[in-house]
């Protein structure tokens, strides 16, 4: 049967027609007044259609919209919004650091998630969190970037659970034409498409366009007819089925998504891998540098190289994709043969032994082979990312790698309450969202009387009361819950309790069940007449994690008896609404990973832009943010080889702080009712951490630290026709075919055995280079204590300076070290090449120890 289709688009009366603009511009999501109009327009038909202003418009009765052409409040005030979103689009100027030379480019962000609205299900947690605020901040600092991603059919998957508190899944359908989404089009008004091989097979894909402000974000959807079935499926679900399914995916991603920008006619100078799902961006650059330029492979690979940014999120292996040589020789064999690179050359690029066949293929490994920058998202995360990766930079120190970190953030104004909202905008005034990151601007929150501020937060957390109640009520119908049980529902929690936040993907290493590990103290704490303390717990665990499923079973099955049930609520469905209210409302988050495995974890920034105080292990951003005057650490930071007695100690840590501190200090009211000191806390708080963590100053970090640095050295190397670039291919051929020449005669001092604290000792090396110029090597000293094992340790460097040149091609070098520590001290000397248009030189895999 041959069916043909056409769209369907609301249309609305001419005075309403401005509502269109925002409906397609997610910008709404984070602008109060957007929010406003839309949830004015039907309350309740607004939270059926989870905030999806597209379909609202499609479902809106004609009676309602005569009422609302008839409503001057509204039309006014849909009037300011949309000339508020014209104002917002068409703001000139560039973003700048100020550099010394301007730089005009255009960077591509690809990630496999993005999770910018609930209306738009295409993200599972934090990362597709991350990169939906990253664009929302690019946006607001009009950052000329461009979004990348899939489509997906199914998005992520909605939770349940069954009468035995077991995890159940579904995946509702997303409707792509009741959706924010504009179908890119060609001249002719067809469907823009691209294709690529997918294991012998053309996989076609149209693109579809998301609009975040300033920023578009393309999304590539591969359900075409023109597709074989299997083919149809590739942006089915996120994170699908097995690592075949995940590989067909990442190479609709990587590959498909630089076609996409290409076929669009945007040519980023800059792109950005968030995560290793996306690692055949690097792949696909390549190919596309060496057919369009004819350069070869190594040359092509090093320009591609030079303006790629690769940020890695966790250091759990579920988050770092290793497929089996064969499945990647199914698929990816024919682009290496294209490229003419042969199949050894190709997989050790994803392999951190090259020569070790029986290593699979590691995503992560080829992005950070194919990528000059590279960070981890806190200060913990790129020293664990160093330590895990260490492996690809032999003979080097931790310090030396080449894994910089760039703490994540989030974007304050889509996270914070209207009521906070509005309480900032009267003291702070609008900079706290033009300009979150200026400390002087969070001086302010100072001003806010303790009585609006405290006021404001117990509306939130009453609100989050009311949620919380009507949430569990569905659920206990959906269960087939009797009436008494419905009826006591009605009254779980109090608005006035001490009231605990814990939402999480329900990953082991999260530990869901710490809070749980000694149920008579809990009971306690919790049935408290004085201090009364609720919890309030929400997480999805992934439908393949039967060891989350068990946990989130454990949990339910433990809050159903007294006097749980009354204080500690699950709420099904964890997804950015829920999130929202959580933030908004709670008093407390609670964040007890085992530590080093957050990366970061963002959650607890979002409560804090709403008053709320952490209650975290140090691990992530609250190693960065901890302070005492402004929430609590679970330990200092133990890292334990039992991990029992690690989850006793620390389970303990959480009662004795729960019982001693937060909740004594919570219900010590003065006279006029305020918890003064606790007040006090929510104020330093927020004055201290949130200038620091929101994502306008991580993608202000990412701009003059990655993009700037990538897009100048970019431009450097295609100068003159890539004379540059065939400069550097000559230079490292060079250096190659001669590095084995250098040795290292003898390093020295000549201040003796013993010298006074403050001297200053110079140091020395005779050093034969061979054919090297001294100018192409960087020599440097390593000094530090001596331990007992009779090994540097704290090892700091200088660099040596070129000082002489004998005739028999030996060169001394120097360095001038000034002894500020007493004890036993050594050095060494090591070398490394050094060029201008190499940033890293640890990439070369070059280096001469003493």
């Amino acid at each position: 049967m041959k069916i043909k289709s056409f769209r369907v688009v609301p249309t609305l009366p001419e005075p309403l027609r401005p509502i269109l603009s925002l409906a397609y511009n997610l910008w709404y999501c984070w602008n109060q007044n957007g929010l406003r109009l839309f949830r004015h327009m039907q309350r309740d038909l607004w939270e059926e259609v989870c905030h999806n202003p597209v379909e609202m418009l499609s479902r809106l009765s004609q009676g309602r919209i005569m009422e609302l052409m008839e409503d001057q409040g509204f039309l006014s005030q849909m009037e300011r919004t949309a000339d508020d979103l014209s104002d917002y689009i068409s703001e000139k100027g560039v973003y700048s650091f100020l550099l010394a030379q301007p730089v005009d480019f255009t960077i591509a962000y690809f990630s496999m998630e993005f999770g910018i609205t609930e209306s738009l299900p295409i993200y599972s947690g934090g990362l597709g969190i991350l990169a939906g605020d990253h664009l929302k901040s690019a946006s607001d600092l009009r950052l000329p970037l461009r979004g990348v991603g899939l489509m997906y059919q199914d998005g992520f998957f909605t939770q349940y659970l069954n009468i035995d508190g077991w995890q159940q899944e579904d995946f509702p359908k997303n409707d792509f034409y009741h959706m924010p989404l504009v179908l890119e089009k060609n001249q002719e008004g067809k469907p823009l498409k691209i294709s690529i091989q997918l294991g012998g097979r053309e996989c076609y894909a149209q693109i579809w366009r998301c609009q975040i402000g300033r920023v578009p974000l393309f999304l590539l959807d591969t359900n075409l007819e023109e597709n074989h079935t299997e083919d149809r499926k590739v942006s089915a679900r996120l994170y699908a089925g097995s690592m075949e399914d995940r590989l067909r995916q990442e190479m609709m991603l990587g590959i498909g998504g630089v076609r996409a920008l290409k076929t669009l006619g945007h040519e980023p100078i800059v792109y950005h891998m968030n995560e290793g799902h996306t690692f055949l961006v690097a792949l696909e650059r390549i190919r596309s540098m060496m057919k369009e330029k004819g350069m070869d492979f190594d040359t092509a690979r090093e320009l591609v190289k030079a303006s790629m940014v690769f940020t890695t999120h966790t250091p759990v292996p579920a988050g770092n994709d290793v497929f089996d040589i064969g499945l990647v020789e199914k698929y990816l064999k024919p682009y290496a043969d294209e490229i003419g690179l042969s199949w050894t050359d190709f997989v050790s690029l994803g392999r951190i032994r090259q020569n070790d066949h029986s290593e699979p293929f590691g995503a992560t490994v080829f992005a950070l082979k194919n990528s000059t920058f590279r960070n981890g998202v806190s200060k913990l995360h790129g020293e664990v990312s160093g330590q895990m990766w260490q492996d690809l930079w032999p003979n080097m120190g931790l310090q030396d790698l080449p894994i910089s970190s760039i703490t994540n953030g989030i974007h304050i104004p889509s996270w914070i309450s209207s009521d906070m909202a509005d309480l900032f905008d009267r003291y702070l005034g609008p900079k706290w969202k033009e300009n979150p990151d200026n400390q002087k601007v969070w001086e302010s929150i100072d001003d806010i009387p303790d009585s609006e501020l405290w006021a404001t937060h117990e509306r939130r957390r009453a609100r989050l009361v009311a949620f919380a109640r009507k949430n569990l009520i569905a659920q206990l119908k959906n269960r087939g819950a009797k009436p008494n049980d419905l009826a006591r529902a009605r009254e779980v929690l109090h608005p006035d309790a001490l009231t605990i936040g814990f939402a999480k993907r329900f990953a082991t290493y999260k530990r869901g069940l710490l809070i749980f590990r000694d149920l008579e103290r809990l009971k306690k704490i919790i049935s408290s007449k004085d201090f009364p303390v609720q919890i309030i717990i929400s997480g999805k665990a992934h439908p393949r994690d039967q060891e989350g499923k068990a946990i989130i079973q454990k949990i339910i099955h433990i809050i159903r008896e007294d006097p749980f049930r009354d204080r500690i609520v699950f709420l099904e469905d964890y997804n950015m609404n829920l999130t929202r209210y959580l933030v908004e409302g709670v008093d407390v988050w609670l964040n007890n990973p085992r530590r080093p495995l957050e990366a970061c974890g963002t959650s607890g920034m979002k409560s804090t832009a709403n008053g709320a105080l952490n209650l975290s292990v140090l691990d992530g951003w609250w190693v960065e943010g901890y302070d005492p005057d402004l929430g609590w650490s679970i330990g200092n930071g133990e890292v334990y080889e039992n991990l029992e007695y690690q989850d006793q100690v620390e389970s303990t840590a959480i009662y004795d702080l729960l019982e001693r501190e937060l909740a004594p200090l919570f219900f010590d009211r003065g006279l006029d009712g305020l918890p003064r000191g606790w007040i006090e806390m929510m104020k330093n708080s927020m004055r201290a951490l949130c200038p620091v963590f929101n994502s306008n100053r991580m993608v202000e970090e990412y701009t003059d630290r990655c993009y700037m640095e990538a897009a100048l050295s970019q431009r450097t190397l295609i100068a003159n026709d890539y004379k540059n670039v065939k400069d550097l291919m000559a230079w490292k051929k060079h250096l190659v075919n001669h590095w084995k020449e250098i040795n290292i005669l003898d390093i020295y001092h000549e201040q003796g055995d013993e010298v006074m604290v403050n001297t200053e000792v110079v140091i020395k090396a005779r050093i034969r280079l061979g054919e090297i110029d001294p100018g192409q090597i960087s020599a440097r000293v390593y000094y530090g204590h001596i331990n007992d094992a009779g090994n540097l340790s704290g090892t700091k460097d200088l660099i040596m300076e070129h000082v002489k040149a004998s005739s028999k091609g030996i060169h001394t070098f120097e360095a001038h070290l000034v002894c500020e520590d007493t004890g036993r001290l050594g050095y060494t000397v090591r070398i490394m090449p050094r060029h201008a248009n190499v940033r890293y030189p640890v990439d070369l895999g070059l280096i001469c120890w003493a």
